[in-house]
């Protein structure tokens, strides 16, 4: 359980013939969004994950650089997918993968695939340690999703700030409060003139040389 949300049924290894306590893992399944990838060993590779239980971490995948590996497909960058994690005293490790979305593949134009790129860079460089942020998820995921209309730049903008939002970096402002507290990003983005965009803009620059990210 975890900010009273519970993050998947925990796998108990039984105690063994001998009578000696072997160590216990827990198993959790969440959702992630595939923020990147880096080799490890030969045929393994660990993945960053922004998850929605457990905020940003690294996960280890066994083997998935082999052809025959059931998880290399499902684990793209810039995917969504459902993650079965196994936390043990080397970090995480991937269980198992169910994918959701190919974010990056339902973007049609190129303007669509430079946002996914830039909210998803901003995430690495924003997120840091294994808090969660559910509501941050929910709202990156929907906003990712829905790509039709354009208006690309003026999204980035609103979802930039209400990720800074969450995490503390920007200072109250009746001027774009409703940016906030709107629930589609995309319809908000329609409502930017440009010098409500340049308000933004300049909350976002105080607030990302303010705290040094």
């Amino acid at each position: 359980m975890k900010n009273g949300r519970p993050m998947g049924r925990p796998f108990f290894v039984p105690r063994d013939i001998l009578g000696i306590i072997t160590v216990a893992y827990q198993t959790y399944i969440t959702e992630a969004l595939i923020c990147g990838s880096r080799a490890s060993n030969t045929s393994d590779r660990s993945y960053l994950l922004f998850t929605r239980e457990a905020g940003m971490l690294y996960a280890a995948a066994k083997s998935v650089r082999e052809e025959r590996s059931k998880q290399r497909f499902a684990l793209q960058e810039f995917s969504y997918v459902r993650a079965t994690l196994i936390h043990g005293k080397a970090g995480w490790r991937i269980a198992g993968v169910e994918p959701l979305s190919s974010l990056y593949a339902h973007a049609d134009t190129r303007e669509a695939r430079t946002y996914i790129r830039n909210i998803v860079r901003l995430l690495r460089r924003t997120i840091h340690g294994e808090t969660p942020h559910p509501r941050m998820f929910d709202d990156v995921l929907r906003a990712l999703a829905a790509l039709r209309g354009g208006a690309f730049e003026a999204r980035e903008l609103v979802l930039t700030l209400r990720i800074l939002d969450v995490l503390g970096y920007i200072a109250p402002d009746p001027r774009y409060g409703a940016l906030l507290t709107h629930n589609d990003v995309a319809e908000s983005a329609q409502t930017l003139t440009p010098d409500m965009q340049e308000i933004v803009k300049g909350a976002i620059d105080h607030a990302l040389t303010e705290s040094q990210l």
